[in-house]
């Protein structure tokens, strides 16, 4: 083994186990010092279950959103008959479809327009009752579960814009099974000021930008100009987390409401792979929209909900009609989430609380007190057995082990992960597995030596020969973890995150990590026994 190798080896080892000392620093130390400052955001978090906090189910009410879309078709299929001059055009919400009655020699001028503006529809068989033409409409089933859809992603997407105001820190937001919404807020003892924030409804607006540098403004160093405030735009990174983006001055008038915008669909653009996003509005909207557009081209209009910014597109050219397209480099992830904002200027149907929890900071202290119990205890018992089985060599496979829980910690703490009792049963599973390889590597070991081979053979051949074994074992372990964290929810994944980190770095320490303490031994002491 040659000397640049040991060198190189030892930078390498030395180097990680400073940096997962730092990523831990926030976790153990605060408040920071400045000049830590950078590291703020390396830190585990306690899980509801731990830190204690508010669990919500909440449901959304996915028949009513249908309803809702019916009423509002209902409304504007009247206003356009009227445009048409249709006379005295009623239309009436009938199970998961509309009536139109019109006067019977207004048919074929009815069913140009709904067939023209309401494609959505699928005319029945007419009938002609009193003189009237009774006309059915129905939507597809398909359709009718794309409303129930959409209805439970727009929720989805409000509520977490109001938890995210809420300041609380390590939420979880996310969906369950068809129409329910999982809510986790760590910390926060009162549900009923939670769930009256979630079910408050939000403010989609439209506003103009102002051509400033905004910074200035921002930070103080310049004067507001008059009628209007600075609104940051939202960068979604790529771990779905949201920070503040770039700072905008608008104007504080609002050109327009969400209550203008009927739909907003994620369409394929003009080149390939590429997005756009396409909304529509109903009359009032397409009537102001227009105008908007007529006296501000080669200006930005924002798109601003609850205060933030999520898109600033340029006016380039008037747009009658009731329909608009927002185009730019949209990943389909990021046209899907625009769109949803766009409909997400009210909770689209009504939201009720299905399953209420509150967990005290009494038993989230128990559950750090008896999670922690069992790790010190299983890795102590894990210590002395390595010790005595295995002498030396079992003690440098508990430091292999104390290597990993370190560098599994600091890796939690780069992820910005939550740990819950599940990812403390990972990583007591972790200190078992964590002496696996290494058990593996002395028990080759072993045999070479019974074999007569001096303690520089038999150690080489010991990890050469039990590497494929850690390799495969390692590897196959950790694509179930993935699995478990793919599919799995809520406690599967911390647990499959725990296992697939306390993993990873189990398989580092093993054959880099005890190996460069072995090849020291040999190169700079020159042992010619190995205490195994």
């Amino acid at each position: 083994m040659s000397s640049s190798s040991l060198l190189f080896r030892t930078i390498l080892v030395v180097g990680l186990t400073l940096l997962a000392i730092l990523l831990l620093l926030p976790t153990v130390m605060q408040p920071l010092p400045g000049w830590l400052s950078f590291l703020k955001g390396s830190k585990v978090g306690l899980g509801l279950d731990l830190q204690g906090g508010t669990h919500l189910i909440m449901q959304v009410d996915t028949d009513q959103a249908v309803v809702n879309y019916l009423e509002i078709n209902a409304d504007e299929m009247r206003r356009a008959l009227r445009k048409e001059n249709v006379k005295s055009p009623k239309v009436e919400r009938k199970g998961d479809g509309l009536t139109v009655t019109v006067p019977a020699d207004q048919r074929e001028k009815t069913l140009d327009v709904v067939g023209r503006l309401f494609p959505n529809f699928k005319t029945g068989d007419t009938e002609t009752v009193d003189g009237n033409l009774v006309l059915p409409l129905t939507m597809a089933p398909a359709e009718v579960a794309q409303i129930k859809e959409s209805a439970v992603e727009q929720s989805l997407e409000t509520i977490r814009n109001r938890v995210d105001q809420f300041g609380v820190s390590e939420p979880v937001i996310q969906r369950q099974g068809e129409r329910d919404i999982l809510i986790q807020l760590p910390g926060i003892q009162d549900p009923q000021r939670a769930k009256s924030l979630i079910g408050k409804t939000a403010v989609l607006a439209f506003k103009l930008v102002r051509d400033v540098n905004a910074e200035p403004i921002a930070s103080g160093s310049q004067p507001m100009p008059a009628g209007t405030q600075v609104l940051y735009e939202v960068d979604k990174l790529p771990t779905g987390e949201r920070k503040k983006g770039q700072a905008l001055v608008v104007e504080t008038q609002t050109l327009m409401t969400g209550d203008v915008v009927t739909d907003a669909r994620v369409r394929p653009g003009d080149l390939p792979n590429s997005r756009i996003v396409s909304i529509d509005f109903n009359a009032r909207g397409a009537r102001l929209f227009g105008e908007i557009t007529a006296a501000n081209v080669n200006r930005r209009l924002a798109i601003v909900l609850d205060d933030t910014i999520y898109s600033a597109p340029v006016i380039k050219e008037a747009i009658p009609g009731g329909k608009a397209v927002i185009s730019g480099s949209f990943t389909p992830d990021e046209a899907k989430d625009l769109a949803i904002v766009l409909r997400s200027g009210a909770l689209p149907a009504p939201v009720t609380v299905a399953e209420e929890r509150t967990v005290g900071p009494s038993l989230g202290a128990d559950s750090i007190e008896k999670g922690i119990r069992s790790f010190v205890v299983g890795g102590l018992l894990v210590i002395v057995f390595m010790i005595i089985y295995y002498r030396f060599a079992g003690l440098l496979a508990d430091l292999a082990m104390i290597w990993n829980v370190l560098f599994l910690l600091a890796g939690l703490a780069a992820f910005g992960a939550t740990l819950t009792l599940p990812g403390i049963a990972g990583i007591v599973l972790t200190l078992g597995m964590a002496v696996d390889a290494n058990v593996l590597i002395n028990e080759r070991i072993r045999e070479e030596l019974r074999l007569g081979k001096t303690a520089r053979a038999a150690i080489d051949a010991g990890y050469d020969r039990a590497l494929p074994s850690i390799i495969d074992t390692h590897i196959t372990t950790i694509l179930s973890g993935i699995i478990l964290f793919q599919f799995g929810s809520g406690p599967i994944k911390g647990f499959a995150v725990t296992l697939c980190i306390g993993l990873a770095s189990s398989l580092f320490t093993a054959t880099v990590g005890t190996r460069l303490v072995w090849d020291y031994l040999l190169q700079r002491w020159r042992i010619q026994t190995v205490s195994i």
